[in-house]
């Protein structure tokens, strides 16, 4: 299979490359500037590359799109500004290009987000629940959507991703500190939701999503059993053999984040039902073992 991927230089897109070269697919990484590659299956082209001869995408069978400006940052008017057009600058540059291909790729994977449902510490929520537009991910991720839903491709899967787990990026090894030193618990009121994911099942599940021809729309990238963030961080604590007892107030989130804090003290339980109805057996369903996994334990 020959699969194009844009955001590939990120967590968990470097993730998903390694896992296609182990496969022997061919990897075409779509970036700003050219990318040195280490194997005969990796190729890189820019941004502009693309624009100047769309034809360079021609055979792809898939296309993975992860790209956009990174929402771990103050929500500045300027850094929001970024974040959204960031992320419909480049799929709108994938819809052209795949716009003006003869031999489309039989389907684009397309980030998206879990803000979409809204907050809530009693909801829950699956592929079919309502769009709830309540805070700025909220209608980035609507609009966002709304891009992918342009490309012109038999088909658009849109992963709604979660938290992702892995001890070389994301938000876990932030949220592990606090328990290397001892002063881990909980952060808030400790009741909102935390809809994680093992990164082996984030990459497995892109994959079952590609080759699966049923999938098509939105899909939530979670594992089937979310925590509250007491939950979570009480299993941490086990796994790791660390204390959790000290909790981390509001307030301080919020004059240590600014707006980014409602990420951290409100969220949502999402589940991912479209997967599961289509047979995706998670290898880490339950938080324990994916931690154990990561820790080495």
């Amino acid at each position: 299979m020959k699969i194009a991927i844009a955001g590939g230089s990120g967590f968990i897109g470097q993730h998903l490359i390694n896992d296609w070269l182990n496969q022997q697919h061919e990897v075409v990484l779509i970036s700003r500037s050219k990318q040195p590659t280490t194997s005969p299956l990796l190729s890189s082209l820019t941004w502009n590359d693309l624009q100047k001869n769309p034809l360079l995408l021609d055979g792809i069978d898939a296309v993975v799109n992860l790209a956009g400006e990174s929402i771990n940052q103050r929500w500045t008017a300027e850094a929001k500004r970024r974040i959204l057009q960031s992320r419909l600058d480049t799929t709108g540059q994938i819809a052209d290009a795949v716009s003006k291909l003869s031999r489309k790729p039989g389907v684009v994977v397309n980030a998206s987000g879990m803000s979409i449902y809204g907050l809530s510490e009693t909801a829950t929520f699956d592929e079919n629940s309502p769009h709830v537009h309540d805070h700025f991910l909220s209608d980035v991720v609507e609009e966002w959507e709304r891009a992918a839903d342009q490309i012109p491709a038999d088909r658009v899967v849109k992963v709604r991703v979660g938290i992702v787990l892995g001890m070389d990026g994301g938000a876990f090894p932030k949220m592990f500190m606090p328990y290397r030193l001892f002063v881990g618990g909980k952060v808030g009121s400790g009741r909102q939701w935390l809809s994680w994911i093992h990164v082996d099942d984030m990459v497995r599940m892109i994959n079952f999503c590609i080759e699966n021809p049923e999938i098509d729309g939105a899909v939530n990238g979670t594992a089937p059993n979310p925590l509250t963030n007491d939950q979570f961080g009480r299993v941490v604590g086990r796994v790791a053999g660390r204390p959790h007892w000290m909790p981390v107030p509001a307030f301080m989130m919020k004059l240590l984040f600014g707006e980014l804090s409602v990420l951290l003290l409100e969220g949502q339980k999402v589940l991912p039902q479209k997967v599961l109805d289509h047979g995706f057996q998670f290898r880490y369903p339950t938080l324990e073992p994916a931690l154990k996994q990561l820790l080495g334990k």
